[in-house]
C-alpha cells in the first residue's frame, strides 16, 4: 500500500492542502444528503440505487475530516486506508459498505432486499455517527499531528 500512496502523491490525488472548514462542512452537508437519499430510495423500491447512495454518506464524512485537517484524496482506497491508518478509525463498515456499492453499481445478478439496505441504513447512520463525533472533538493540536503522521506516511 506504501508503494500505491506514493504514487497518489507523484499524481497529486494525495496530498496536503490548507484545511478547510468550509469544505468540511460542504462535505458534512452532503453526507446528510446522501443519507436522506437513500431513505427515499428506499422508500420507492430503488435498492441498488439505495446501497450506493448509503455508502456515500459514509464516504463524504471521510471527506469532511480530510479536509477539517487538510488532506486531499482522489481516491476511494487510499481515503478509506488513511482512516484507519492515520486517524485509527475503524474502517471496516465503509469498507464492506464500499464493497456492497460496487457490486451492486457494477454487477448484474446481484439481488438486494429491503432488509439489507434497512441494515446499511442503521450501520451507515452508527458510522456516521462516530465519525461525526470525531470531527467535531478535533482540535488544533490533534490536526497537526494527524497532518504531520499523513505526511510520514507519504515519505
Amino acid at each position: 500500500m506504501k508503494e500505491f500512496l506514493s504514487k497518489m502523491a507523484k499524481q497529486e490525488k494525495l496530498k496536503l492542502v490548507s484545511k478547510s472548514d468550509n469544505v468540511s462542512k460542504s462535505y458534512l452537508e452532503k453526507s446528510k444528503s446522501n443519507f436522506e437519499s437513500s431513505r427515499i430510495l428506499l422508500r420507492n423500491d430503488k435498492l441498488e440505487e439505495a446501497v450506493s447512495f448509503v455508502y456515500y454518506s459514509m464516504y463524504n464524512l471521510v471527506m469532511a475530516l480530510f479536509y477539517k485537517v487538510g488532506i486531499k484524496s482522489e481516491n476511494h482506497a487510499s481515503s478509506i486506508f488513511l482512516l484507519k491508518e492515520v486517524f485509527g478509525f475503524d474502517n471496516n463498515l465503509i469498507k464492506e459498505a464500499k464493497t456492497e456499492r460496487i457490486d451492486k453499481q457494477y454487477y448484474v445478478g446481484f439481488k438486494v432486499s429491503k432488509k439489507e439496505v434497512e441494515e446499511s441504513l442503521k450501520i451507515a447512520e452508527e458510522f456516521n455517527r462516530e465519525l461525526k463525533g470525531f470531527i467535531s472533538g478535533l482540535g488544533n493540536k490533534e490536526i497537526l499531528n494527524y497532518r504531520n503522521k499523513f505526511e510520514e506516511m507519504l515519505k
